[in-house]
């Protein structure tokens, strides 16, 4: 047992790398090899596959287990996976089959508990009423058919699984961070209050899960990573107090720095207080620092209790949905759009039969066009309904009809949608005394109740009220938003985040007083009449912006081009801003600075 724990996370998504499991396991020492599989859309694509085959895991996991089981049997590496998604226990039983066509003696794991769509009607009875944490709807008040409910497990089943030996632990929806700090609570056998090193455990976890986004990918300032031919996949190097250096196998691309731990710190969170059913890690309390080349030192990581509930994710079928992107050329393009789209709907009886209507107009089109490219514009019209039928084939038809007898210069329509059943997510929460964890291990299930219920002294955290200094002033001049700082953005159910972070105190000095709610608004007027919250987090010369909403159900069911909310970050960047010359300044500096190394 050496003093940390060298945890390496070869998937960020279903569908990333495949060989990353094999390249983790062979590129330098680890001691875990993990893997998040799982989002949102993620289980509703496992719910379709389990329909459809009675699999409901990810299929990828077992190429590759087959490619690193041996090798990580001699090495003595854990493998702990949420691969097993929807069906945790035909995933062990096909890592069982591996094993023995490999020829090895292997002890796999799995933990159920967490599919409580069972006893959902019986738990509304008890007085779970399921709301929906983006839209304050009960489920019971909701149209639409549930599909799939799963409780968002932690991390102590995991623990339990390699207290008992396990070579490969598969988890079914346990949260994304779960998969490292169970392993982490093994190594130093942490208790269950042991906060402050658990919320550190959370905190690398959180920046691994996505893998490569750790190590220079979806980066801000992504002229600062050396290369990204063969980018290293990240490895969290976890100490007994709950500390941890952020790194990457040498001799691979990417780049670990600051400033993309920082960036994938930010991604995807709401509070700093951020929430999972084994701590609660203060993200605002937290150092970051560079102590050598790709390897970064997070510390002062602050833990408290657990909140009382544990997050569902509910799928529910929400209807039936078509539509198409038409591209409209030349003068007049909103009137043009206009014309088409009233033309449309009185084809098929009106815009009020549909439960939900989008109409876009994406604005690509350029004055005085240099190639024909630059005269479109794109008409994006998408409507949903309970009612098949009134988005099946007719609904293509009626707009086939127009083609010849309506507008100048349409283009071909590309169809959206189809009339298929479109999914919706439905987050929400359940009281943490109605779930129990089980572990499976050579016939034996033991039961782990979550930490909430155990009766521990409660341990709060409160963060200490930044004092931002006065922000720079002097001459203003107009840079794009993007030169002087950092975003990073994301999908949280039917809302979105973007991170927003200076390099230097004296940007966020002027970064904390100009982007409040009100000038976000201004810059992403898509904003204006949704929720937004803003969180800080001076620690690490950050904000959080928080908007409710603007996904509608979730990515399955969102009508944005952007369904995942991926680009509101570099959209934030490209706008035009004020600032004081001093900080335009600073800029040209550094890349004076860079041009010469």
């Amino acid at each position: 047992m050496t003093d940390v724990i060298k945890i390496a996370n070869c998937s960020g998504f279903y569908g990333d790398k495949l060989s990353a499991a094999l390249d983790m396991v062979e590129g330098g020492p680890i001691d875990v090899l993990t893997g998040d599989y799982l989002a949102e859309l993620t289980m509703a694509i496992l719910y379709s596959q389990k329909i459809k085959r009675d699999t409901g895991y990810v299929a990828t996991f077992l190429k590759q287990v087959k490619q690193v089981l041996q090798p990580c049997i001699e090495k003595d590496i854990k493998i702990v996976s949420n691969a097993g998604g929807l069906n945790p226990k035909a995933m062990a039983a096909a890592v069982k089959d591996i094993a023995k066509e490999l020829g090895l003696e292997v002890k796999v794991a799995y933990i159920d508990g967490d599919d409580i769509a069972p006893q959902i009607e019986l738990l509304q009875s008890e007085g779970e009423t399921f709301t929906n944490m983006d839209t304050g709807v009960d489920l019971a008040n909701s149209k639409n058919k549930l599909l799939t409910a799963n409780t968002y497990l932690g991390a102590w089943g995991i623990k339990e699984a390699l207290d008992q030996g396990a070579d490969v632990v598969i988890c079914p929806r346990v949260t994304d961070a779960a998969v490292v700090i169970g392993p982490a609570a093994w190594k130093f056998n942490w208790q269950r209050d042991n906060f402050d090193a658990l919320a550190g455990a959370l905190a690398a976890g959180h920046i691994i899960e996505c893998g490569q986004q750790a190590t220079g990918g979806n980066y801000a300032f992504f002229e600062e990573v050396p290369s990204f031919d063969n980018p290293g996949y990240p490895i969290a190097e976890i100490e007994a107090n709950g500390n941890f250096t952020i790194t990457k196998h040498p001799g691979t691309g990417g780049l670990v720095s600051v400033g993309t731990v920082k960036a994938q710190l930010l991604y995807e969170i709401g509070d700093p207080a951020y929430k999972n059913p084994d701590v609660i890690s203060h993200f605002d309390a937290l150092s970051i620092a560079q102590t050598g080349e790709d390897r970064v030192y997070v510390s002062g990581c602050k833990g408290s209790c657990p909140p009382p509930s544990h997050k569902v994710c509910i799928n529910t079928l929400g209807g039936y949905r078509n539509g198409f992107e038409i591209l409209i050329a030349g003068l007049d393009i909103e009137a043009k759009a206009n014309i088409l789209t009233d033309s449309f709907f009185k084809n098929v009886g009106g815009k009020d039969q549909f439960d939900e209507v989008s109409i876009e107009l994406i604005r690509s089109d350029k004055e005085n066009p240099a190639i024909n490219e630059e005269a479109f514009a794109r008409l994006r019209i998408i409507a949903k309904s309970r009612n098949k039928d009134l988005v099946g084939r007719l609904f293509n038809a009626k707009l086939i009809e127009l083609m010849l007898a309506n507008i100048p210069g349409v283009g071909v329509p590309t169809p959206i949608g189809n009339g298929e059943s479109f999914l919706a997510y439905w987050p929400t929460l359940v009281d943490s005394k109605y779930i129990t964890e089980q572990v499976h291990i050579d016939g034996k299930v033991t039961q782990v109740i979550p930490s909430n219920q155990l009766g521990l002294t409660a341990v709060h955290y409160q963060t200490p009220a930044a004092n931002i200094a006065k922000a720079p002033t002097g001459k203003m001049v107009r840079i794009p938003f993007g030169r002087l700082f950092g975003t990073r953005s994301g999908d949280k159910g039917g809302c979105a985040n973007v991170g927003v972070w200076a390099k230097t105190d004296e940007a966020y000095r002027f970064l904390h007083q100009f982007l409040s709610v009100e000038r976000l608004k201004i810059l992403m007027p898509e904003t204006k009449d949704l929720e937004v919250i803003r969180y800080e987090l001076a620690n690490i010369n950050s904000l959080n912006f928080f908007i409710k909403g603007i996904l509608g159900e979730g990515v399955a069911s969102s009508v944005r081009t952007d369904p995942q909310a991926k680009s509101l970050g570099e959209y934030l960047r490209a706008k035009t801003i004020e600032v004081p010359e001093l900080l335009a300044n600073s800029i040209n500096q550094n890349e004076c600075v860079k041009l010469k190394h």
